[in-house]
């Protein structure tokens, strides 16, 4: 996998702390990781390069212990005539991905997470449904689903007219079901998302750098926060924009418009925020991510930050770590030691990994 031929190990509970210059395998280590736990990469899309360079395929299996005892997890990669096919086992037994999907949890943090704020839309929704994905097989189906119908709407819109009014009746039915899904899932998400980043956003800084506040942005208004108030909504919301969505051939209504919005004292952070507060904002928010992970599944996640602590100033890297001694196990990436007590420091040269003594 990648510039690993082969690797056994065995981290330890707590924080592992990976250590090493650049491209000697590091992110690689937590990349495997997060296949593990999510059956997906969080560094690329083109998933085939994974595989490492001449070979037609890649694995990786592990142990996890999870409430109901312990746990065999394996995903492999299998390149062939330029098509890649993934294969997820629990116990030895294949199964679908949606099935593999929430075994284990994890909540990932990389260098892009810092522009969560300045970037665009898009980068939020991914977050709320990397979240959730995990935390329901319910939102997964939903998702799946309403991408599907998405794009065969957007087809449809774009394709050559007349369109197909009972075939686009039918999509918009099958959005507003699964969209509504989504949105009550975002909603009650979001909302225990933001209780949790105010209280350790207050605990890092107290009340002098402001309040913060996460809110849902819903691109269908839900007044009525209900399915049937919803769907009303989202039906009412369609009728609007159906004469605008014909026009500019694109679908202009649902969840895949849908934002998060932070705000310091009112203000939205992304416009108005220092650089510090908005790094400050994104900490908070990806400790209180591991909180309503743990506590909607009763089992703590694995924590992965990739090479984050170097775009950190010294301040908040140490609010980082000393939240991070709190989590169950965590794997952190760094291109120089970091002193934190009681962690687990491997030297990484040349996909190699050597414990360094306490």
């Amino acid at each position: 996998m990648r510039n690993y031929a082969a690797l056994d190990f065995a981290p330890v509970a707590g924080l592992n702390v990976f250590v090493g210059a650049n491209a000697q395998g590091k992110s690689n280590l937590l990349e495997a990781i997060a296949l593990l736990g999510t059956g997906k990469s969080f560094r690329t899309a083109r998933e085939s390069d994974v595989v490492r360079h001449g070979l037609p395929s890649a694995s990786i299996t592990g142990q996890a212990r999870v409430a109901a005892g312990s746990v065999r997890l394996s995903c492999s990669l299998n390149v062939a005539r330029g098509a890649l096919r993934k294969v997820y086992a629990i116990n030895g037994r294949k199964v679908a991905y949606a099935s593999y999907l929430g075994r284990v949890r994890v909540v990932t943090f990389v260098p892009a997470h810092l522009s969560l704020l300045t970037g665009p839309p898009a980068l939020r929704r991914s977050l709320l449904n990397a979240a959730l994905a995990q935390d329901s097989p319910h939102y997964y189906a939903a998702l799946a689903a309403y991408t599907k119908f998405l794009g065969q709407k957007n087809a449809l819109l774009r394709a050559a007219h007349p369109i197909d009014e009972a075939l686009l009746a039918t999509y918009d039915e099958r959005l507003v079901a699964e969209g509504t899904t989504m949105i009550l899932a975002r909603r009650a998400f979001i909302a225990a998302l933001g209780e949790r980043a105010l209280a350790v956003h207050r605990a890092w800084v107290g009340e002098t750098d402001g309040t913060l506040d996460l809110s849902y942005a819903a691109d269908v208004p839900d007044a009525v926060p209900t399915q049937d108030g919803i769907a009303a909504a989202y039906v009412a919301r369609l009728a609007d924009k159906r004469s605008a969505e014909r026009s500019r051939a694109t679908a202009l209504v649902g969840p895949h418009r849908d934002d998060l919005v932070f705000r310091l004292n009112g203000r939205p952070l992304g416009a108005f925020g220092s650089q510090g507060q908005q790094r400050t904002a994104v900490l908070a928010l990806k400790v209180a991510e591991y909180g309503v992970a743990e506590a909607r599944s009763g089992e703590a996640p694995l924590l992965l930050l990739d090479d984050v602590l170097s775009e950190l100033d010294p301040q908040r890297q140490r609010a980082l770590l000393d939240a991070l001694g709190s989590f169950e196990q965590a794997f952190v990436t760094t291109a120089h030691p970091v002193e934190v007590p009681a962690a687990a420091t491997y030297r990484v040269i040349g996909a190699h990994l050597e414990r360094v003594a306490a």
